[in-house]
């Protein structure tokens, strides 16, 4: 019997709710203005960090990290806050979104995924 489960095992799909992935070839610089801080649930999380920024006319929608990863760190965002985001862009449902990889604001440089675009936290426990 259990070689019979390990092929189906392997012929596992992606439950629905998974997030989007991080996609070097679409990765981008950009900067704006926090206009929004939100907690939303984000494949499997339930406290995922979401700023939305002012960037011209435009307001772009930037996911973070785990709030649990961002508390550990010592980082805060409010609206107001000048931020550079270097990430990949990437359609979550209909919307396009940018997941960091790294965020500059004034002479602080927080990275949240390595160069490849992995998250630095672990998912599970989201620090």
């Amino acid at each position: 019997m259990l070689v019979c489960a390990i092929p189906t095992l392997a012929q596992k799909t992606e439950p629905k709710d998974s997030p989007a992935k991080y996609d070097l070839q679409t990765e981008l610089k950009t900067k704006g203005v926090v206009d929004e801080v939100n907690l939303l649930s984000f494949g499997t999380r339930k406290d995922f960090t979401e700023l939305i920024i002012k960037s011209g006319d435009d307001k772009v929608h930037i996911y973070v990290c785990p709030k649990p990863f961002q508390e550990e760190m010592g980082v805060t965002f409010t609206k107001g806050d000048e931020i550079s985001v270097t990430g990949s862009k990437v359609k979550q449902d209909a919307s396009d979104i940018i997941l960091v990889r790294e965020l500059i604001r004034g002479t602080d440089t927080l990275m949240f995924r390595d160069d490849k675009g992995k998250p630095v936290w672990d998912w599970r426990t989201g620090k």
